[in-house]
């Protein structure tokens, strides 16, 4: 089953790109791939057993053969629940991209067939990435996810497309080469310990209590520091606004939604079973980067003035939230964790979307440019309240679950840190609010708004901008609104049923904590 959904979207992507004299067709076969591996991912989810998982099962749905024996590598594939609620949140945002780039303006020579198949090919490489169980087998999979995400921004980004691409690259392969290292050492390190160099996970987790803590520290920070900068904790951020604003917005969904998150999956799947030593002594310092990250990005979110840079760095400030409840060392705070990965890949996917379907009509990125947009497109506006009230963590949406349980299963075990990550919490409130206010509330204003009416300065009396507004700056098409109701659908049913995810999440995560030797704190059990 993993072996079929890694190679499908690969299989997809290069049926795609050879499509490209029938645009349409490549469409409509790009989509039929994505729907059949999300279909195929719901029977991998329905087949992984909860009871199973309770009773120590680590991984479920494994494939193993051997592929490089010399070198004691094999390819490896296993899911836990971590891993699976990652490859569905992938699988679900697919098809919604697909859908948006439906008919997206892209650079001239440029292909709407070329793009859906970097984004397939992207999705195959992030199912490996998650469902890697050999830690050979996983670099190769972090290194290869570059690649197509490389192109989409650098071949189909905004004007400095190729600054981005080159940086997001060059930060990522660097994360990338220093986590080979540590990669090498794990294997000597085996080598030395069991008589022969192992890259197998299960092996490398049970060898982990017998490492020195020196030792531990050294491998550690090799991971820790890729992890870091794809996460991205401040001070390893600066490439994603960058690469954020020019990638498409498709492309966008896919690196802040999902790629993101393998930096927080790489801290509970590597960092802290395989060097339980090293990440209790430095949590202290990981916990500092992600409360200034909180503080920080929510203070120069406030400060934005592009629309597309404004969504990264609102990510940087979740990512502080998600780094804090994993290095809080409690399983409330575990699940919250993996359970805010989920949660920012849908509600900030839907503000993505609804922020580049916003650009589409004004033909601008600046936020000044908008204003009164209720006023000629009341559903497009109703759509970004709801992306916004979820970035913010309302209750009843479904960020406020899992930065609710982050919060109480960190604050038993990291009492300062909690508060100061709270008021976090009231930064969010002025940035996002404060968006919607300029952009959506009041009269109509902006040249994006009012050239779309007429044009800026030729239309005074607000009725009859309001009239021509209607007729130019359109409101949600049904295209549109197919893309957007399955994540305003998620976006509601896990803010009040989380229950199903948290059941896949919650035997992992408990079996993570075993890992590290620590055991809840007072306040934090289940």
């Amino acid at each position: 089953m993993l072996l079929i959904l890694l190679l499908l979207p690969l299989v997809g992507a290069a049926v795609v790109a050879s499509m490209a004299g029938n645009q349409r067709a490549a469409k409509l076969t790009a989509f039929a791939f994505a729907i059949v591996e999300l279909v195929l991912t719901a029977v991998a989810w329905f087949a992984y057993s909860v009871a199973d998982a309770e009773a120590g099962t680590r991984f479920q749905l494994e494939l193993a053969v051997d592929w490089i024996p010399a070198f004691g590598t094999r390819f490896a594939l296993g899911v836990d629940g971590i891993a699976l609620v990652m490859i569905a949140l992938t699988a679900v945002l697919v098809p919604i991209v697909l859908g948006f780039s439906w008919e997206e303006k892209l650079p001239a020579g440029r292909t709407v067939s070329g793009l859906m198949a970097l984004i397939l090919a992207t999705q195959g490489l992030l199912v490996g990435v998650f469902a890697a169980t050999d830690v050979f087998l996983f670099y190769v999979f972090f290194e290869a996810m570059l690649i197509p995400m490389y192109f989409l921004i650098g071949r189909f980004g905004g004007p400095r497309r190729q600054y981005a691409a080159v940086k997001f690259f060059l930060y990522s392969l660097l994360g990338g080469l220093i986590m080979l290292a540590s990669v090498i050492g794990l294997f000597v390190v085996s080598g030395q310990r069991l008589g022969q160099g192992t890259f197998s996970w299960g092996e490398l987790q049970q060898l982990a209590a017998t490492l020195p803590e020196s030792t531990q520290i050294w491998l550690f920070l090799g991971f820790f520091v890729a992890f870091a900068i794809k996460a991205p904790l401040v001070p390893f951020h600066t490439w994603l606004p960058d690469a954020g604003q020019q990638a498409p917005v498709g492309a966008g969904v896919l690196l802040v939604g999902v790629l993101d998150k393998v930096g927080t999956f790489g801290f509970l799947r590597y960092c802290l079973p395989l060097f339980p030593l090293a990440s209790q002594r430095l949590a202290p310092l990981v916990l500092v980067l992600a409360v200034i990250g909180i503080l920080y990005a929510g203070m120069v979110a406030i400060g934005q003035k592009d629309l597309k840079r404004f969504v990264p760095y609102t990510s940087i400030a979740h990512f502080g939230f998600i780094a804090l409840g994993i290095f809080a060392f409690s399983t409330q705070a575990f699940a919250g964790s993996t359970l805010y990965m989920v949660n920012h890949g849908i509600s900030t996917g839907l503000l993505f979307i609804v922020i580049g379907l916003l650009i589409v009509r004004g033909g601008s990125t600046l936020v000044a440019d908008y204003g009164g947009v209720h006023k000629v497109a009341p559903l497009l506006a109703g759509t970004f309240l709801v992306a916004v009230l979820a970035s913010l963590a309302l209750p009843g949406t479904n960020s406020f679950v899992s930065e609710f349980l982050v919060l109480i299963g960190s604050f038993p075990r990291e009492p300062v840190f909690t508060i100061l990550a709270t008021v976090g919490i009231i930064v969010a409130a002025l940035y996002v609010l404060w968006l919607y206010q300029r952009t959506m509330q009041g009269p109509l204003r902006g040249t994006a708004v009012l050239g779309a009416a007429g044009g800026p300065g030729t239309v005074i009396d607000p009725v009859a901008a309001a009239e021509k507004g209607r007729t130019s700056f359109t409101d949600l098409g049904k295209r549109e609104i197919a893309v957007l109701t399955p994540l305003i659908v998620l976006i509601i049913l896990l803010g009040f049923f989380p229950g199903p995810v948290l059941d896949v999440i919650n035997p992992s995560v408990q079996s993570t904590l075993t890992e590290v030797g620590l055991v809840d704190p007072v306040g934090a059990t289940r």
